[in-house]
């Protein structure tokens, strides 16, 4: 199984790529925070695009990014399969939420009927131009219609040539023991922190996305806002060294190097 944490930008995803990572998840809840805005289909494919380009960019592992519902109709998801991989995603999901869609762990999703999603994963399988890109259908049906309903359209979709199925909302253990049970034998995608990863990867997931890293970032971010508005400092001692690590990271010495030999 491999274990890809959410990343928003460029920076975490060098540095989930330096403590060892083997993949990186762009996350579209992560991609709306960060400009400001909910998970609530606010963002166009134009600006999830450049955000996967800005990460593709930064490392050297595959990213696996959020497509949202492929923006449109068939057609449209074609396109976002083909601006993707431009912009070098190595994996890609859609979803068969109604648009404008929803966060899958927030209430009030509707998705479309399972005959017009076959036909998106379908464009989004033919529009690939590099056999290696991973095409994932994620379906929202559980907290909408329910178990029988999301069996149906994970085989569907993974008969219309998905290469993961993508069960999104799971929020339980019984959920958990539900979908690597009712659908043994698709290759699936997790999404959330139910148990560690050792312990997942014995239910037979191929692939899950961790959250935390995106709630650790919120937390972490938020708590050194508040004591330094409220002490007027930000308690660390060892800011030299980090501060030293984070250039490190960021190049700078590959960067000082090229302009020396290009200004000389």
């Amino acid at each position: 199984m491999v274990l890809a944490p959410f990343v928003y930008d460029a920076l975490q995803a060098k540095i989930a790529e330096s403590v060892g990572f083997e993949a990186v998840y762009m996350t579209g809840f992560g991609t709306a925070a960060a400009r400001g805005f909910p998970d609530l289909g606010l963002l166009t494919m134009t600006e999830m695009v450049e955000n996967v380009r800005a990460i593709a960019r930064s490392i050297r592992i595959p990213v696996i990014c959020d497509a949202d519902t492929g923006y449109g109709n068939p057609t449209n998801v074609w396109r976002t399969v083909r601006e993707y991989e431009h912009a070098g995603a190595a994996a890609l999901h859609i979803e068969d939420q109604v648009w404008p869609k929803r966060c899958g762990f927030l209430t009030g999703k509707q998705v479309i009927p399972m005959d017009e999603m076959v036909p998106k994963v379908r464009a989004a399988c033919d529009a690939r131009s590099n056999p290696d890109t991973v095409v994932i259908a994620r379906t929202d049906a559980l907290a909408v219609n329910g178990w029988d309903d999301v069996v149906r359209r994970a085989n569907a979709y993974r008969e219309a040539g998905a290469d993961l199925i993508f069960v999104d909302g799971i929020r339980t253990a019984e959920d958990l023991e539900n979908y690597a049970s009712k659908l043994k034998g698709l290759p699936l995608l997790y999404n959330g922190q139910l148990k560690p990863a050792p312990a997942l990867a014995q239910y037979g997931f191929k692939l899950t996305i961790h959250t935390a890293t995106f709630l650790a970032i919120y937390r972490s971010i938020r708590d050194a806002m508040r004591e330094l508005k409220q002490a007027g400092s930000i308690s660390r001692t060892s800011m030299d060294d980090e501060f030293r690590e984070l250039i490190q990271l960021l190049g700078v010495e590959e960067m000082d190097a090229l302009g020396k030999k290009y200004n000389t």
